[in-house]
């Protein structure tokens, strides 16, 4: 199963970045005391107690007028409720229940998801006199913290955990290839699906948002058994595209987690945005398969060398996953759909591929005659036997005299030298050092 989301959403300065940042263990979000700071969501992965997610950090909701900046709330409060297993509303101890926390609790009690009502700046043991205000949201027991001083926070994880959806994610048999097509919002993924399964098996609309959750379709072609995991969009609305990327990205680390092979959807119109170069970084950080498919190329007037300067581009600012193979499709002509099957197998098997270790230890034993290890005031790196640990990613260890003297540059020399002779063609590579008395 993929990790549980969990979305902070309240209105600004409540202290949603400073619980965030005390739960993530490092400053991630900007704390500053003064509304409106958070303007990106930011996520990061949590553990507690063998349990981990995935928080959200979210901009404050807040409302200035009766019209935009009231549906501007909506839309936001929507987004992270449709993103979240579990909503962490936080509200202000200090400032008591004000008519803001009632908008965005209205909406809450309506979504149908478990929502914890966090009474966030509650400094000691003596609740205030305000703390019991807060009953009136009619939301449950409210959970009394103090995020700057870290009081509650364990209780508070506690409820958070119990509210984790149980054995939400289908199970898939080993053998099956589970894909996640991931991408912004509103690049053609429905589409495509539907194009290799010869019907309409996904809703398509050109409304950015209509696949509502991930959506699961299995399917068999020839002797081969897959599931595409056809990732979400947020509906867009004019005062909330921007945040709308940040959700997709959320959206699409769901289905990543689960997924042994990711399609990473590009609009051929747009090039690489960098929305794009985050899904493609957590794909890439996951350990992933990946293969890159441009979109809608029937809509780019070509020039001679417009591939080849599409490609160029991607690999540029894709640079993290040369290995991922990239195809030029069109869902609506069908253009190289048909690659696309054979190209996911492909590199599915090369992401679980392993090697003999005999061979494995040829090539590197030639590789070392080719290029000396590095050598840091006049002992040298010694490579004493590599052996494969582990498959979906590939990962290799070796076993070395000292870690100190290893260098970036030669640990990339040693994976393009794996990859030249046993190929792992869209799959990234994981390599360790350990010293010798190490245990793998």
């Amino acid at each position: 199963m993929a990790k549980p989301i969990v979305a902070i959403v309240g209105r600004p300065n409540v202290g949603k970045s400073t619980f965030f940042n005390k739960l993530a263990g490092k400053r991630i979000a900007i704390v500053e005391d003064k509304p409106g700071v958070t303007r990106d969501r930011i996520y990061t992965d949590v553990e507690w107690l063998n349990h981990s997610f995935t928080l959200i950090d979210t901009g404050g909701l807040e409302l200035e007028s009766d019209d935009v900046l009231l549906s501007h709330m909506r839309n936001q409060a929507k987004m992270a409720i449709e993103t979240a297993h579990v909503i962490v509303f936080m509200v202000d101890g200090r400032a008591g229940l004000v008519s803001d926390d009632e908008e965005i609790a209205n909406l809450l009690r309506r979504a149908g998801k478990p929502v914890l009502l966090v009474v966030n700046k509650v400094d000691t043991s003596n609740l205030p006199v305000s703390f019991y205000d807060f009953y009136q949201l009619a939301l449950g027991e409210p959970v009394a913290i103090s995020s700057t001083n870290a009081l509650g926070l364990g209780d508070l994880l506690d409820e958070i955990v119990a509210r984790f959806p149980q054995n939400e994610e289908e199970d898939y048999e080993e053998d099956i290839i589970k894909v996640a097509v991931i991408g912004k919002p509103n690049v053609g993924k429905s589409s495509i699906i539907n194009t290799l399964l010869g019907e309409e098996r996904v809703i398509v609309s050109d409304i950015a948002g209509t696949t509502r959750d991930a959506i699961d379709t299995p399917f068999t072609h020839g002797e081969d058994e897959y599931v595409f995991i056809d990732t979400a969009g947020i509906r867009r609305k004019s005062r909330v595209n921007e945040n709308i990327e940040k959700y997709s990205v959320v959206r699409s680390l769901n289905a990543i987690e689960r997924a042994n092979v990711c399609m990473l959807m590009i609009d051929a119109t747009e090039g690489v945005t960098e929305q794009d170069k985050k899904i493609a970084g957590y794909a890439h950080e996951e350990g992933k398969a990946t293969v890159i498919v441009v979109n809608k190329w029937d809509l780019l007037e070509k020039e001679t060398n417009t591939m080849n300067q599409f490609t160029k581009n991607i690999r540029n600012e894709l640079s993290f996953m040369p290995y991922a193979p990239i195809l030029f499709v069109s869902a609506v002509t069908k253009q190289r759909v048909h690659q696309i099957l054979e190209t996911v197998k492909f590199i599915a098997n090369q992401h679980s591929m392993r090697v003999p270790t005999g061979r494995l230890n040829d090539v590197i034993s030639e590789a070392i005659l080719l290029n000396q290890p590095p050598s840091d005031k006049g002992k040298r790196l010694k490579i004493y036997y590599v052996t494969q640990a582990s498959v979906r990613p590939p990962k290799f260890v070796i076993f070395i005299n000292d870690r100190e003297l290893t260098h970036f540059s030669y640990s990339r020399y040693i994976e393009n030298k794996i990859r030249e002779a046993f190929g792992f063609e869209g799959t990234p590579i994981s390599i360790i050092h350990r010293e010798k008395n190490d245990k793998i």
